[in-house]
């Protein structure tokens, strides 16, 4: 403190002098001691134990979709015409969602070359199946070459998407849809909502990965375990041989995206549109079908049990009640969950 130094570097102090300092300085010691530990158990009170956070926030969610005998979906069932296991353990689901009511759909957008001037002709056309969704839907961009950028957060903003739409005009370099995919994937969990939706990737692409570091096997891992779903939109590019022009393969990995998430893989374009620069694609069916295939879907969900959150992986089975399960067939789009206790 400034006060004993100046003291010190004066006159010499009275042994009375120096013991009425010497008082003052532990007094104001001991009082900043209480202080000091008084704020820290006043900021220990505010936030609540972690065992409590991890109760609220245990919501298991799968979703799924249910088929006729001709592979057609079923609209209109309702939550009593499902029965929900968890570890052969039978659950009483406490949430459920039919079709387009809660979607919340991430447009992953390959900005490079011509992939970029037909995204943003087909702008309002993707956004129509948004506006398709229920009031609780959100929407969220991502542009990508190279690396991934966050063009949008999720939001139900329909004009700031519109904006988002819009791709800056850069030089061509690598590719990476792999990590684009992967970023996407962990954007719903970054977003901090409980998954309570149906979450969907719209994925639009020349499907020609030059520098990903991530192995689509990871991403698909990853997308199961959170439940999400790729619609992969694919523009192939073609290559003339032998005398013709035939379209490149897209990467490994690329189709799957879509077959092994629950979504689906469309091809747009052909060799013709190819060689026209000012060829008008239109996307409209394309979205249509999407639309249409969420609109046969469901997301059950139930909170975890003390059994429930117990370490490890839990099976979770979803079956149809007896009155109405007669010729159709339950696909799970999730087949279980990890749970990692909360005092790891």
């Amino acid at each position: 403190m400034n006060l004993p130094r100046a003291a010190v570097q004066g006159l010499s102090p009275s042994p009375r002098a120096v013991r009425s300092t010497s008082l003052h300085i532990l007094a104001l010691i001991i009082f900043l001691n209480i202080c000091v530990r008084d704020t820290h158990a006043q900021g220990e009170t505010v936030e609540p134990p972690e065992e409590v956070v991890s109760v609220s926030t245990d919501l298991v969610t799968v979703p799924l979709f249910v088929t006729d005998a001709g592979g057609r979906r079923v609209p209109g069932l309702q939550l009593g015409d499902f029965e929900v296991r968890d570890a052969g353990r039978t659950i009483e689901a406490s949430y459920f969602a039919a079709g387009t009511e809660s979607v919340a759909l991430l447009f992953l957008l390959d900005a490079s070359g011509s992939t970029r001037d037909i995204i943003t002709q087909q702008r309002e056309t993707a956004l129509a199946v948004f506006s398709r969704f229920g009031a609780r839907s959100r929407v969220a961009v991502i542009h990508f070459r190279e690396r991934p950028e966050l063009a949008l957060p999720f939001t139900n903003d329909l004009r700031a998407a519109r904006s988002a739409f819009r791709i800056s005009a850069q030089p061509d370099r690598r590719t990476a849809i792999f990590d684009a995919a992967l970023t996407a994937v962990r954007a719903f969990r970054a977003d901090g909502r409980q998954p309570a939706e149906r979450r969907i990737v719209v994925l639009i692409s020349d499907g020609l990965d030059t520098s990903s570091t991530a192995r689509a096997s990871i991403v698909i891992e990853e997308a199961r375990a959170s439940g999400v779903s790729f619609y992969v939109i694919h523009l192939p590019l073609f290559t003339p041989r032998e005398g013709r022009l035939v379209a490149r393969r897209p990467s490994k990995g690329f189709r799957e995206l879509a077959e092994r998430t629950g979504g689906s893989y469309f091809v747009v374009g052909d060799a013709l549109s190819s060689l026209d620069p000012r060829a008008e694609y239109d996307l409209t069916p394309v979205f249509k079908a999407i639309a249409d295939d969420l609109l046969g879907q469901y997301v059950i969900g139930y909170y975890a049990g003390e059994a429930e959150r117990r370490g490890g992986f839990h099976e979770v089975e979803v079956r149809l009640t007896s009155r109405v399960r007669r010729g159709l067939r339950v696909r799970q789009l999730r087949a279980g969950y990890e749970h990692k206790s909360s005092d790891k």
